[in-house]
């Protein structure tokens, strides 16, 4: 079953249990791959890797979010937005440890011969194809920095 599937038979289940929260957030990640096929005009269904990128992405603005309520002093919409975050996470791989992405640098770094922080740029891209949707780009970006200045 894809990915799309998966979400439009929990968004009934939602629906048909008046989980309120849960259609909610259903719905809106629903809107959001139907903006991003209107984008691609004619797709009539997403690959997996598509709709989890889109699912990541909101993901992400929603975890920002929850940021700015707490930074506000907002605990009521911090609550709400984590409930959110949390649903929205459960159609998002599993992410990747700090133990995980060092791995995957250290490869990285190793297969295209890194020798110092100016091959920064080297190991990102593959860093990143490697562990995409699974870490955070700030974490992959600061863990490349301390790896390649300890060399």
């Amino acid at each position: 079953m894809s990915l799309e599937q998966r979400l439009l038979d929990d968004l009934k289940a939602a629906m048909k249990s008046r989980n309120e929260l849960e259609t909610s957030v259903l719905r809106m990640l629903k809107s959001q791959l139907m903006l991003k096929k209107t984008e691609k005009e004619g797709v009539k269904e997403l690959s997996d890797e598509v709709v989890s990128e889109v699912f990541a992405a909101y993901g992400k603005k929603i975890a920002e979010s929850v940021d700015q309520f707490r930074a506000g002093k907002r605990q009521d919409l911090v609550e709400r937005t984590e409930a959110e975050l949390a649903v929205i996470r459960r159609y998002l791989p599993e992410p990747a440890s700090e133990e995980q992405v060092r791995a995957v640098i250290a490869e990285v770094a190793a297969s295209v011969g890194a020798a110092g922080p100016q091959d920064m740029g080297k190991v990102m891209g593959p860093a990143m194809a490697r562990l995409k949707g699974r870490a955070d780009g700030g974490l992959v970006s600061r863990l490349v920095r301390e790896h390649l200045a300890g060399k």
